[in-house]
């Protein structure tokens, strides 16, 4: 072995050097095999190249099991892949990340078995006990011995309980909780756990000539119990069982209640028994028959009736009572305790022949074999008008004697008349009243019934013998009213022990853990003893009669009936086939597939591989996956490695068509890092090869003659190349020069770079996988240029902000494009209707087309701040054409109204880099439209159609070129326009500007504070082209594709809409289109479309838009005595600055015009609106922004009043009154009452001028919720706060501070209506038909149950006419 010297010049192996340097890797484990380890953690520091092999043999000897026994799988991914057992691939190659991060890792069951539990023998742990590490965490049994770390209670300091089992050694299986259906496995498991049910459920043979097996309810139980005994999983579906009860995966997050599922299970096994030896099976187990009596205590007669039950409830803590019963003795006592029947209560004795004082109560007669107690903690406070849960502690004994409680008198007594038995076909429990019987413990008599035939269903025990009762089964409740869990704690009759069934987890638990679930806390039992103790306590108990000739045991496998040996082989080739299943899915490499199919454009798949097919094979299997059978040979496809995101190819696999798929693609994994790209070729080409550390590179070709955008063509360099070789590279790919070649760099949205050094890598210029480049290669002047000067940049910027918009205009819009008529080209004779066809259509830019190329030059020109000077002598030469141009256009058109030397103003001055509107339509039908003040003010154009063709504020920055025709840019554009307006210049210093959005008012200024349009600051790109709608095309309804920087205002993109929409900017709003066509309408002018994307929608609608400091507003009618008191009116708007009486002046005659309501001023009131609750009154003289707050999309009430405003000053209150008649049960109608202060008193004056009640007999109360604060009339007398003792309006519990509020008032000394039973329902229900209605009660609504049904013909029927 070769040495080398270490640091302190001692020599060491150069392996374990070696072993030192090599990076390390963290493995953190978690083992989620049990509940009592899901918190453990596991970690191995490892070397890198560690074998995937040996990791799995660390984890087993540190977690205690058996290697091979278990799984591991990633734990940060939903689906867990298991990793390979036997895999000798290094944990480097298999995934796991070095260098200190910490990869998470599960271990789960294998095949669903737990893992099995080294034993000493097995070698796995020596005889020493363990090593350092694993003492400091053991999981799995504790050896028996004495050894340090191994003792019966676990010394570990991270547990604290006495031992930690798992499903091999319990035997038992657990059950999935589907969502929230522990409720059913609890009462599953106690079911299977009762031999006598269980054995007669396996005589039971299911026919599947006469039922469904999959509704069958008995079937499925069957199916069920036989997994749970034979199945070596370690928890198994309920599924098939609830599918066949009828229900769907919403009822598994229904939470219920386990002794109404047991009533509601028992109701429908009963009914898919019936004709069959298990017909009566319920009742022989679980029925009981108790004796409902009451005798006269007078002459000692008895009338009585038997009813019999499934279960008995008992009672926590009687009503009232601030004590909980301390036991179910306790609790048996008082269910049978005698109720005295006297007073007005008293009992009409048919023998007395008179109501006489009687008895009334409960004896048991019979008990059944299985005796079920339900203890009732769900209650209901009266106080809170609320379910509760009491916890109070109530102990139950292992052994129930249940002799004290038997009734041996005669069924039939000679003073008792004949009674009725109500049989099983009730509902199978007796009521919860605390009533009871005269009981005798002279002899007892046993009712268990046994289950075999020849036994009578009815016999009398010996004298000596006592009904005693074994505890076997406590069912759990832990949580409160509102909802919680269950689980059971269930004594196996084999052995003795008590096991805990936790959904999936099973363990054994002990008679300490059992007398845990007594519920209550260790201080005395008072009141308020339940709201501190512990929410986990018991809610059902079965108990078993003790007989020792006539308790069951369970069958056993091999002594099953044929039919069910049967079945148990069925399920086990089912789980066989599960089981394979899995082991194909775990060998199934499941990775993303796309394709750039011929004819359908990029698609996406799933290919789903074994690992151990070739390449070759899973290229077959692409090809049909994408079905390219018919378009593409499969010799002209192959699979390559391919990066989605970043459109990026990053290897081919040449000479590796026989490799497995599993090496090339790194193992089976859940998700992978890449994806693959089914490539395809003409029959005539050949694959290029991919090397991995090759980058993609898009090449786009800019033509700056024709400034056009090609589509791009793909490049593979490498990332050491200079920028000289990869001007050769692109050279060779697009036949362009490279000494002239120009390439421009995107390395991230619209981040432009001129690679201009030579020999500079791509590395350093910051190419990464995949890139997007631009190259220029021409002998024009622009490359001498500033690059941010140049036209390339231009091109490019404007490339990279425009985005394309669907506008749909107006419906019948007075400038539609369909009505309008189209100027020819300056010099035409006659103008031509704008038409569909191709012949006859002009575009809309028809007008200056004869000055396109010159005009585009002025206005790149004028962008810059450093031109040549033949660029300079252009530009005054493109000014005097365009100038003349224009004044022919104005003398020979008759579409124009405007004069020269505004042409020549608007065009000359600072802002003249635009060119005359792309959209200047000749709106000559419009020549005498009416101006706004806003644009008579502004000193705009004298008409909307000189405005529409002239004015640059309405321009859609279009150029024309009429030379060349339009030219194809990116995204669909052509270069029928450029832009026009261009960020500041880069090295002009320049500060760059964006408007930004007013914080003080809903929506913004389109004029500036020297009254200059905002839209004229800066110009942006802007092309539409009219696009009808494909399914209603002859509509008056049209599209607008509009292709516009999004770096322009909302309010330069209203002005250039103006000529499609037909009216000025300040007349139609903007609404946004949203998912699931949500419209909102934008109303901030300042604001740019960088929020807006490609395709995005907008809808144009006709209606005046908001100016800055102006608000929308939504006004409502306040109808105080209407059934809604709430009724739309009309929108509005109200400005900043202008006072109440201003705004109602201008709302009065919108509503005479659209609600026909002709109101005076006078006469109406304004006030606040918050929901449908009426506020403060707005008083004339307020002015809105100052004394009152404003927001957009306000609400307001308007009142029509009977009489002029009272309300003069702010110091005043208007209170809305109503008066109560008790004698009548009714009502009256709202009545104002102005207050002058907050005094009661003066409140109560003003009651009693309006309702001649005198002033010591008069009370008020406060209304309760909102407007109009609806009660019924049977309960307002009661349920308010009558005659509160308080001094001001302002205090508590009036708390009256501003107008609206509602107060009641009645006659103290008027006695309320007496109703009888029949009034009192009618009047409930009216008034329950009244407050429905009006939806204004307001009262507590938890979340709405929904009542537990099983379905005996497989579901529930669907009732169409529902919603």
């Amino acid at each position: 072995m070769e040495m080398v010297p270490s640091e302190e010049n001692q020599f060491v192996s150069k392996e374990i050097q070696k072993a030192a340097e090599e990076p390390r890797v963290l493995c953190i484990i978690q083992d989620i095999t049990s509940a009592k380890t899901v918190n453990e953690r596991l970690t191995f520091n490892l070397p890198a190249s560690t074998a995937l092999s040996k990791l799995y043999e660390d984890v087993a000897h540190k977690a205690g099991y058996v290697n091979g026994s278990f799984d591991l799988a990633w734990g940060n991914t939903p689906e867990m892949a298991p990793l390979d057992h036997s895999g000798e691939m290094s944990l480097l190659d298999c995934g796991f990340v070095p260098g200190g991060k910490r990869n998470f890792l599960q271990l789960i069951d294998k095949d669903g078995e737990q893992p099995q539990v080294a034993s000493e023998e097995s070698g796995t742990l020596d005889s020493s006990g363990l090593d350092d590490s694993s003492q400091e965490r053991f999981i799995g049994p504790l050896p028996k011995d004495g050894t340090v770390g191994c003792s019966g209670d676990c010394s570990s300091p991270s547990y604290s309980y006495t031992s930690i089992l798992n499903k091999s050694e319990t035997g038992y299986v657990g059950l999935v909780n589907q969502a929230m259906t522990c409720y059913l496995n609890s009462l599953l498991q106690t079911l299977f756990m009762t031999p006598e049910f269980r054995n007669a459920l396996y005589n039971w043979e299911f026919e599947e000539s006469e039922e469904d097996p999959v509704t069958s309810i008995p079937y499925q139980l069957q199916r069920l119990f036989v997994l749970l005994q034979t199945s070596k999983k370690r928890a198994i579906e309920t599924t098939d069982v609830t599918r066949s009860f009828g229900w769907d995966s919403s009822e598994a997050w229904q939470q219920h209640d386990v002794q109404e599922l047991c009533r509601v299970m028992f109701d429908a096994l009963e009914q898919k028994w019936k004709q069959t030896e298990q017909a009566d099976l319920i009742n022989q187990l679980y029925q009981g028959k108790l004796k409902d009596y009451v005798r006269c205590l007078e002459c000692g007669y008895e009338s009585w009736r038997i009813d019999t039950y499934l279960d008995i409830p008992l009672v926590i803590r009687p009503f009232g009572a601030s004590q909980a019963y301390g036991s179910v003795e306790e609790a048996l006592q008082a269910f049978i305790q005698p109720e005295t029947l006297d007073g007005p209560n008293q009992y009409f004795c048919e023998r007395c022949k008179k109501k006489c004082d009687a008895r009334k109560g409960l004896r048991f007669l019979h008990f059944p074999y299985l005796l079920t107690l339900q203890l009732k903690r769900f209650d209901f406070d009266y106080t809170t008008m609320h379910r509760i849960k009491l916890n109070d502690r109530m102990t139950f004994p292992e052994e129930l004697d249940m002799s004290p409680f038997i009734d041996v008198e005669d069924e039939k007594s000679p003073q008792t008349e004949s009674c009725t038995d109500s049989g099983a076909e009730n509902e199978g429990s007796c009521h919860s009243d605390q009533m009871s019987n005269d009981f005798s413990t002279d002899d007892c008599v046993d009712e268990g019934i046994c289950l075999d035939s020849t036994v009578s269903a009815e016999r009398v025990l010996k004298p000596k013998s006592l009904p005693t009762f074994e505890l076997f089964s406590v069912m759990v409740h832990s949580g409160s009213a509102a909802g919680g869990h269950y689980y059971a704690c269930i004594k196996s009759f084999t052995d003795g022990q008590w096991y805990s069934f936790n959904d999936q987890h099973v363990s054994k638990i002990t008679q300490e853990d059992i007398r845990k679930t007594y519920g209550g806390s260790s201080g005395s039992r008072g009141y308020y003893s339940s709201a501190f103790a512990s929410s986990t306590n018991a809610y059902m108990l079965i108990y078993r009669l003790k007989d020792h000739s006539r308790n069951a045991k369970y069958l056993a496998v091999e002594d099953f009936p044929k039919h069910i040996k049967s079945l148990v082989q069925k399920e086990k080739e089912s789980e066989e086939q599960e089981k394979r299943q899995r082991e194909i899915e775990r060998n199934t490499c499941k990775i993303k597939l796309f394709c750039l199919h011929p004819s359908k454009m990029m698609m996406e798949s799933k290919l789903e591989v074994h690992k151990d097919k070739t390449l070759t094979e899973a290229t077959e299997m692409a090809y049909k996956l994408m079905e390219l059978e018919a378009t593409v040979p499969l010799d002209c496809c192959r699979l390559v490695k391919y990066d989605e995101f970043h459109e990026y190819l990053e290897r081919s696999y040449e000479g590796e068509e026989d490799t497995p798929m599993g090496l090339l693609l790194g193992g089976v994994k859940s998700s992978y890092m890449f994806d693959l790209l089914l490539e395809t070729r003409r029959p005539e080409q050949a694959f290029l090869p991919y090397k991995p550390g090759e980058v993609m590179v898009k090449v786009h070709v800019v033509d700056l003659r024709t400034e056009t955008i090609v589509p791009p063509i793909s490049v593979r360099a490498y990332l050491n190349q200079t920028i000289t070789e990869f001007k050769q590279l692109i050279a060779q790919a697009t036949g362009l020069s490279a000494e002239m070649m120009r390439v421009v760099l995107e390395r991230c949205y619209n981040d432009l770079r001129l690679l201009y050094v030579p020999n500079k890598t791509l590395k350093a210029e910051g190419f990464f996988r995949s890139n997007k480049i631009f190259v220029e290669s021409s002998e024009s002047t622009d490359h001498q240029v500033a690059f941010t000067d140049s036209l390339l940049w231009k091109l490019l910027d404007r490339h990279g902000n425009t985005i394309r918009l669907l506008v749909l205009l107006p419906e019948q819009a007075p400038g539609t494009l369909a009505s309008r008529t189209i100027c020819q080209k300056v010099g035409s004779d006659s103008d031509v209707p704008f038409e569909a066809s191709k012949g006859n259509r002009k575009s809309v830019e028809a007008i200056l087309e004869e000055s396109t190329e010159k005009l585009k030059n002025l206005s790149l020109q004028q962008q810059g701040s450093s031109t040549s000077d033949s660029q300079k002598s252009s530009d005054a030469s493109d000014f005097e054409h365009i100038e003349s141009l224009n004044q022919e256009a104005d003398s020979n058109s008759p579409c124009v109204a405007a004069d020269n030397r505004e042409l020549e103003n608007r065009i000359g001055g600072p802002a003249a880099c635009r060119s005359t509107s792309a959209s200047s339509d000749a709106e000559n039908h419009f020549g005498c439209e009416e101006r706004s003040d806003s644009e008579v003010n502004n000193d705009r154009s004298t008409s909307s159609v000189d405005s529409d063709i002239l004015s640059s504020s309405h321009s859609s920055d279009t150029l024309c070129n009429a030379d060349s025709g339009p030219i194809q840019l990116a995204n669909g554009l052509d270069s029928h326009s450029i832009t026009s307006s261009r960020r500041s210049k880069a090295h002009e210093g320049k500060k760059e500007t964006w408007d930004t959005a007013e914080e003080d008012s809903g929506t913004d200024s389109e004029y500036d504070d020297n009254g200059k349009n905002k839209a004229e600051s800066q110009y942006f790109y802007f092309r539409a082209e009219p696009c009808s709608q494909d399914d209603s095309a002859s509509t008056a309804q049209k599209f607008l594709v509009v292709h516009v920087d999004k770096r322009i205002t909302l309010a330069a993109f209203k002005h250039n809409l103006e000529p499609y929409v037909g009216v000025t900017s300040t007349q139609f709003k903007v609404f946004r289109v949203y998912a699931n066509n949500q419209e909102f309408e934008s109303v901030r002018l300042n604001e740019t479309l960088s929020s807006f994307s490609d395709d995005n929608k907008i809808t144009i609608r006709l209606g005046r838009a908001l100016k800055k400091g102006e608000y929308r507003v939504k006004v409502y009618q306040l109808l105080v005595n209407e059934q809604e008191p709430c009724k739309f009116l009309v929108d509005t708007v109200f400005a900043k600055g202008m006072t109440v009486r201003q705004s109602k002046e201008e709302l009065l005659p919108l509503l005479k015009e659209q609600c026909k309501l002709d109101l005076s001023i006078d006469r109406v009131r304004l006030r606040k609106k918050t929901w449908k609750n009426p506020g403060t009154v707005f008083l004339d003289y307020h002015v809105y922004e100052e004394d009152i707050s404003i927001s957009s999309n306000w609400e307001v009430f308007l009142e029509v009043l009977n009489e002029p405003e009272k309300m003069k000053s702010m110091s005043q209150l208007a209170v809305l009154t109503r008066k109560w008649s008790p004698a009548t049960m009714k009502l009256g109608s709202f009545q104002e009452v102005i207050l002058e202060s907050s005094n009661v008193e003066e409140l109560k004056e003003k009651l009693c001028d309006i309702s001649e009640i005198p002033l010591e007999k008069l009370e008020f109360a406060k209304g309760r919720g909102t407007f109009p604060y609806d009660i019924s009339v049977l309960e307002i007398h009661q349920d308010l706060d009558w005659n509160p003792k308080v001094s001001t309006l302002n205090m508590w519990p009036l708390y009256i501070c501003d107008d609206g509020a509602v107060v009641f008032y009645r006659d103290s000394t008027e006695e309320p209506m007496e109703l009888s039973e029949d009034e009192r329902n009618e009047l409930m229900k009216k008034e329950s038909s009244r407050l429905l209605k009006t939806g204004h009660r307001v009262s507590y609504s938890p979340r709405k149950e929904k009542a537990l049904k099983i379905y005996l013909d497989g579901g529930p029927i669907k009732d169409t006419g529902q919603d």
